[in-house]
């Protein structure tokens, strides 16, 4: 392969990377846990703080399952500052993420700031995730602001 050819190739890698961290938000956000869980491998692992730890894609997919079933109001992930190194099929990766929670009155909540550090594996020509460790670094339920006002709830 040229060098060019390397370069585009690692692009398009950073761009499949990308485009699976923002699919997790979105899955996450949409409530649909088989294409939540699709992004793991099948041996895939999570550590999600107070979520605690499970390994599997089958696992992963009931824990999510019993976590959304939970939610009240609608969530949305903001994903950002991804940093990833990539080593063939295999990447380790850092992000951001932020969620924003609509409660049933319908006041937007941000309830909680943190970073996800992956480790990633090409499968089939697929990224995907094998191991997820998740962060929460500002606690949940922090207060509203009105955007209006600027007062804070």
């Amino acid at each position: 392969m040229t060098s060019l050819e390397e370069r585009l190739k690692r692009l398009e890698d950073r761009d499949a990377i990308h485009q699976l961290f923002v699919d997790y938000g979105r899955h996450l956000d949409s409530g649909d846990i088989n294409a939540y869980a699709a992004l793991f491998t099948e041996d895939g692992e999570v550590m999600l703080g107070p979520l605690g730890r499970t390994q599997g894609r089958d696992n992963i997919r009931a824990l999510m399952g019993k976590v959304l079933a939970n939610r009240v109001g609608s969530s949305y992930h903001v994903i950002s500052s991804p940093r990833v190194e990539i080593d063939g099929d295999r990447a380790t990766s850092e992000v951001m993420w932020t969620v924003i929670q609509r409660d049933p009155d319908g006041k937007p909540r941000l309830t909680s700031l943190g970073r996800h550090v992956d480790q990633l594996r090409r499968e089939s020509g697929v990224w995907r995730i094998a191991e997820r460790r998740g962060y929460v670094d500002l606690p949940q339920r922090l207060p509203t602001v009105n955007a209006d006002t600027h007062q804070v709830d």
